[in-house]
């Protein structure tokens, strides 16, 4: 299908609503880095940190003041080319130096806030560095002593708590890998993550507050645990005290924090080895877990957050996340690494009044407040009011990533609750590039829903459907040089990851978005250009949807696409062919979204579920889910000529005139 066509009324124009003053540019951290390269010009600057990436990685390294156990004998080691980089070649080093402990060693830093943690319920917790080291040596230790070693795989479904940091930074310092699951899995989605990382322990909480209500979190946990034969032991945050099943595998926090870690000896590790793996979805087949390692994504996060987005040492970065996205652990580290304070929030960031999110940017004085556009979206719904009287005095910027905006919520963030005065720093990349590609930097004016700048260090390009780079046309978004904190590769699936990013054009990473960028230089993403379905920011693939329904034994087939929600973004539709002779009923759709939502989540719920006699496929079977989209939405359905059943379109045209 032609680019050109899916989108055809792109707005080519734009208009800045934010202009940095030139006081407010030479107190950024971003413009002091610069001058102290010998840099003036941003321009040149970022040209020079793709042009030059073994500079870029040393002056990056040393502007984050890294700890290095051994010093690296090459910042980039690019033998390998832009598929298979070594950043800090030969250094030993293990990143918790860097994100804790050299602050906890800081008589000036120590007592300074490293965590605020809010409950739904209003509880507040204050973690100092010092007080989180400690934490973190107990927890390690504890660990330990249950067997958990260098290298070794540590699941953690936890929602966002003090105590789900203290369990990362913890497993990090043992030189274990953590792998972060969203806390609205079900348990199905939460054991394929779990088998496929080969993890030996899971960590989880016996539950936690959303909407006033408890999410029962031990008991998914439990069904999980039973799906994987290799899991050994589950440990377990008693976070609501509420009475639970306890198993044989089951061992409580409280007793693996109350172990003395005094002596817990911090691991070295190469600077190529990994720390985190973390689970995204493609398009066909099961998640994919991208490997970050100790000298990649943490240096990215630290790089993006605190250089480009301009949060300090001891200033207070709050983000609406959660631990299984890579928001979550970006907040960890790119705060952490910094020097400042991570402000955390259990719940619903719309309970129990819709102005809940920034009564706690207030509260607790942040600096800092990331959101969604779906949230925005939906926060307007309530009035102007719920985001007016609120002191947020000490707020020197919103941040936002996951999904495209649209003009009208980013005005409103901007116009009501900003007043005017607040940049709005949209941020986009993704879990594979371990942060952003594209953003706002606080050096160029800001327009809405735009960006108005690559990020330094990511070599970003817009490719035609030949794989020319091209200005001002609809293409590809890609990279053409490696970058700090691309994944390492996928775990175990070193093939796949190459089919993934790199068989569209030669040396080229292909992500899998449409981007533009305009004549005067504003970027904008207007969709994913793979079947990825993107909801409210959390992405899942169409075949992990599809397989849970399938596996209903009235279901012979099933095809998941997304569709634009004025709330969400996107929302799932699916559509299903039942067996011969199977009837449809209320109670058949009410146990296939019933099965949806107790394996994957009821965040993954779908808009709606139509019955069809016939899936669109290809000549070789493959279902064509763009023709199933296209079809459903009334968009032009492009290329048809691999297409074995054009009968099939009819169906699903019927459904949408019936869905209307």
């Amino acid at each position: 299908m032609n680019i050109q066509t899916r989108f055809p009324e792109i707005e080519m124009k734009t208009s800045a609503v934010w202009t940095p003053t030139a006081d407010m540019i030479q107190k950024t951290r971003l413009h002091q880095w610069m001058q102290a390269e010998g840099e003036t010009d941003y321009e040149r600057f970022l040209e020079r940190s793709t042009n030059d990436p073994k500079w870029f990685a040393q002056a990056l390294e040393q502007r984050l003041g890294i700890v290095w156990d051994k010093p690296y004998d090459t910042a980039l080691n690019d033998a390998g080319g832009i598929k298979h980089p070594e950043w800090y070649a030969g250094g030993r080093l293990n990143i918790l130096r860097s994100t804790l402990e050299r602050w906890a060693d800081d008589p000036q830093q120590a007592g300074c806030q490293a965590l605020i943690w809010e409950g739904e319920d209003g509880e507040v917790r204050e973690i100092s560095y010092g007080e989180l080291a400690q934490q973190v040596n107990n927890v390690a230790q504890g660990l330990s002593e249950l067997g958990v070693k260098t290298g070794d795989r540590v699941a953690v479904y936890m929602p966002m708590l003090v105590e789900t940091v203290v369990a990362l930074l913890a497993i990090i310092k043992l030189g274990a890998i953590f792998t972060p699951a969203f806390s609205g899995y079900g348990a199905e989605a939460l054991a394929a993550r779990i088998n496929a990382s080969g993890a030996k322990a899971l960590i989880t909480a016996d539950g936690f507050l959303r909407r006033g209500k408890v999410i029962r979190m031990k008991e998914e946990a439990d069904r999980a645990a039973d799906l994987c034969p290799g899991l050994e032991q589950m440990v377990v945050v008693r976070r609501l005290g509420r009475e639970v099943q306890w198993n044989p595998r089951d061992v409580d926090f409280a007793s693996v924090q109350a172990c003395d870690g005094s002596q817990c000896q911090t691991a070295v590790v190469d600077s190529q080895s990994p720390m985190m793996i973390i689970y995204t979805s493609g398009t066909t087949g099961k998640p994919k877990g991208a490997v970050h390692t100790h000298a990649g994504f943490p240096l990215k996060a630290a790089l993006d957050v605190g250089l480009c987005m301009d949060v300090g040492q001891n200033d207070r970065l709050f983000w609406i996340s959660d631990m299984g996205w890579l928001t979550g652990p970006v907040v960890v580290f790119g705060g952490l690494i910094n020097g400042a304070c991570a402000v955390l929030y259990e719940g619903s960031p719309d309970y129990p009044q819709a102005d809940r999110v920034w009564q706690i940017g207030a509260r607790h004085q942040a600096t800092h407040i990331g959101v969604s556009p779906t949230l925005v979206r939906s926060l307007m719904q309530h009035g102007d009011a719920v985001a007016q009287n609120h002191d947020l005095s000490a707020l020197k910027a919103f941040a936002s990533t996951g999904e495209p905006w649209n003009p009208e919520p980013w005005m409103w963030l901007f116009d009501v609750v900003g007043q005017g005065r607040y940049p709005i720093i949209n941020y986009a990349g993704g879990t594979e590039i371990g942060g952003g590609i594209l953003s706002n930097v606080l050096l160029k004016p800001i327009s809405p829903i735009t960006f108005n700048s690559r990020m330094p260090g990511m070599a970003a390009e817009i490719r035609d459907t030949e794989g020319n780079p091209v200005e001002q046309v609809l293409g590809e978004l890609a990279l053409a040089k490696p970058w700090i904190g691309m994944t390492r590769s996928f775990w175990q699936e070193p093939e796949r990851y190459e089919n993934s990013y790199f068989d569209r054009f030669p040396d080229t990473w292909v992500h899998g978005d449409w981007a533009i960028r305009d004549e005067e230089g504003f970027w904008t993403i207007t969709g994913r250009s793979d079947d990825t379905l993107n909801v409210a920011g959390k992405r899942i693939g169409p075949a992990e949807m599809e397989s849970i329904l399938v596996s209903h034994p009235q279901v012979l087939e099933a095809g998941a696409i997304g569709v634009p929600d004025e709330i969400k973004g996107e929302a799932p539709v699916c559509f299903v062919v039942l067996h011969p002779g199977t009837q449809q009923s209320p109670d058949l759709e009410a146990e296939l979204f019933e099965l949806l939502g107790s394996r994957l989540g009821k965040a993954m719920r779908p808009k709606r579920l139509h019955y069809v006699s016939e899936l669109p496929k290809t000549k070789n079977g493959k279902v064509m889910r763009r023709v199933i989209r296209s079809a459903y939405l009334g968009l032009e359905a492009g290329d048809l000529s691999s297409m074995d059943n054009p009968s099939a379109l009819s169906d699903i045209r019927a459904c949408k005139k019936s869905a209307a």
